[in-house]
């Protein structure tokens, strides 16, 4: 019995540590978008570095129609996304160019959908 409990143990662990190193995603920064259109700068400061970003919107609903990524060394990266965000979803994964990078800002142009007049939320979610 007590054999039974530590193979389930084993397995619940293994299957915990797996999970995280696979979704290892850590929080970069937010903004939040007024009512109507929208042209923010999100600022991303530290030391770490990045493969890929995501986007999630939560609070309510928001048309991303453009995304610009700019890197420590200068270049930038001009994200297509013209997408129709409902709250709670995700954007795709994004790669970014030339393996792990340093992140300087997010540029995002956007505008709230529908007849609410709140606001809604984009957060930055990076991975290694």
């Amino acid at each position: 019995m007590k054999r039974n409990y530590f193979i389930a143990l084993v397995l619940v662990l293994l299957s915990l540590s797996s999970f995280t190193l696979i979704e290892n995603w850590r929080f970069i920064g937010d903004k939040w978008a007024a009512f109507g259109h929208d042209r923010d700068v999100l600022r991303v400061g530290g030391n770490d570095a990045y493969r890929q970003i995501k986007i999630r919107v939560t609070d309510g609903p928001l048309r991303i129609d453009d995304m610009d990524v700019y890197f420590e060394n200068g270049e930038k990266m001009n994200v297509v996304l013209k997408h129709a965000f409902r709250a709670g979803k995700e954007s795709r994964v994004i790669d970014l160019p030339g393996g792990v990078r340093r992140l300087d800002r997010i540029e995002f142009l956007y505008s709230t959908i529908g007849r609410a007049h709140g606001r809604a939320r984009v957060a930055v979610w990076g991975r290694r």
